[in-house]
């Protein structure tokens, strides 16, 4: 996933640093999904929902937000264009005021479709960067989402 773009100012800001980088990233993971007719975002959606449903789960809007790390309102205009494909339905939940998400058939179709070309972006971005620097990224990224509220 290497970039030929030069090298971006240096920002004092962690968080603009953070998401120049995200940016960056999901672009690469977008072209790689692309074949699939997906979106990292897409992905990330159907990616949840299937594992839940191995899980043995069910989610609400709510509880894939939380998943996520989205809010509700982003996260229900990002499931509409998946709910006009037909790729995940959006149903009344356990109760009323909760709004239930499943995947569908023809969701799990693409999802599965579309994993060995997230796991060849995953592979690749991990081996461009190095396996161990990237391990210690996950672990910075993990302690960096627990420390903020």
């Amino acid at each position: 996933m290497p970039d030929n773009t030069p090298a971006l100012a240096e920002t004092p800001c962690t968080c603009a640093a953070l998401r120049r980088t995200a940016r960056r990233l999901t672009r690469a993971y977008d072209r790689a999904l692309r074949p699939a007719g997906l979106r990292l975002t897409q992905y990330s959606v159907l990616a949840n929902l299937a594992r839940a449903e191995g899980e043995g789960r069910g989610l609400t809007v709510t509880d894939l937000a939380r998943r996520l790390a989205m809010d509700r309102t982003t996260l229900t205009r990002n499931l509409r264009p998946l709910e006009a494909a037909g790729w995940l339905l959006v149903a009344p939940g356990p109760d009323r005021r909760s709004r239930a998400v499943e995947i569908t058939e023809e969701g799990r179709r693409v999802f599965e479709s579309a994993q060995p070309l997230w796991q060849a972006a995953e592979r690749t971005f991990r081996q461009s960067l190095g396996r161990e620097e990237a391990a210690e990224l996950r672990r910075l990224l993990d302690a960096a989402m627990g420390s903020v509220g």
